[in-house]
């Protein structure tokens, strides 16, 4: 009998070992797209980055952080720089200030009206960022819609200034990005149980304390969550900040565009962008662990 049953019991550790390395044979495709097509070029974009340049003698072959070095020494950078994150922060309080009720809306909603508003909230996705910037230009213009309805009501007397402005590239960023803090918002939202909202009211809370004690501490993982992503597409937009801001507004993206394809310094250019992605990088990082906190004192 003894026999049998350690007969039987050994292929067990078999079956386990085939088991131990069949993920990552089935991740080896997904892993070799990200080399070939992300960590090899922003490794030899690093590398770029560290090469100088010479207006007549183009990107030499020398190694050294000098273009670093004038990122750094540079207060021109610091501007563009400070700018880029302080459009990003904008552009994530305000998605999260209107998009987080707009997905509890959605949620309230009956199933019908709520696949319409959905589609009408999903549109944007649906065209091309360059035409919905363009968009917004012929809206916050000085004879857009905007200012002529107001001046037209006798409102204004004479038209705001949106375009080429923080104000602008803010607005018309936070419409292209609401649908990414929208979501987020909203599939947190699907774990929020109904019945926890009419046992507050049962007991007698406004609907207010409803929202501000039971709603928004379980959606406050989804509003950081989608605040993550809003945040890092606004850092690294292009076309937006390009079309409101103009010439005279850069950002970092629009900067990076510039040394590479107008003053052909590709090196320098190289160095903002790997910047702003370490910039990303980290900023992303610390608010991820916020999220896992948060998670871990909602669910746990």
């Amino acid at each position: 009998m003894s026999t049998v049953a350690t007969d039987t019991a050994s292929p067990a550790p078999a079956r386990h070992g085939r088991a131990s390395w069949v993920p990552y044979v089935l991740n080896l495709p997904a892993l070799l797209v990200v080399g070939t097509l992300i960590l090899v070029p922003l490794g030899m974009t690093f590398i770029l980055s560290l090469h100088s340049f010479g207006m007549y003698t183009g990107v030499s072959s020398d190694i050294s952080l000098a273009n670093y070095a004038e990122i750094v020494r540079d207060p021109y950078f610091h501007e563009i720089f400070l700018r880029t994150f302080r459009i990003s922060l904008f552009t994530t309080l305000l998605a999260a200030a209107l998009g987080a009720p707009e997905a509890y809306i959605l949620h309230r909603m009956k199933g019908s009206w709520r696949s319409i508003f959905l589609l009408v909230m999903l549109g944007p996705l649906l065209i091309s960022v360059v035409a919905r910037t363009l968009g917004w230009a012929m809206l916050l213009g000085s004879t857009g819609v905007i200012n002529q309805t107001l001046l037209g009501l006798g409102i204004l007397t004479t038209p705001i200034q949106f375009m080429y402005t923080e104000t602008g590239v803010v607005i018309a960023l936070a419409h292209v990005l609401m649908p990414f803090m929208v979501i987020s918002v909203w599939a947190a939202l699907q774990r929020l149980d109904p019945q926890v909202e009419n046992a507050a009211i049962s007991l007698g809370a406004s609907p207010f304390t409803v929202v501000r004690r039971v709603i928004l501490p379980q959606i406050m993982p989804g509003i950081l969550t989608g605040s993550i992503i809003v945040f890092a597409l606004a850092a690294s937009a292009f076309a937006t900040p390009a079309i409101i801001g103009g010439r005279r507004l850069k950002v970092a993206a629009t900067l990076a565009y510039d040394e590479f394809l107008s003053t052909l310094n590709w090196p320098l250019g190289a160095a903002i962008a790997v910047l702003l992605l370490v910039a990303n990088i980290v900023i992303i990082l610390g608010c991820n662990r916020l999220v896992e906190r948060r998670y871990a004192q909602v669910f746990e």
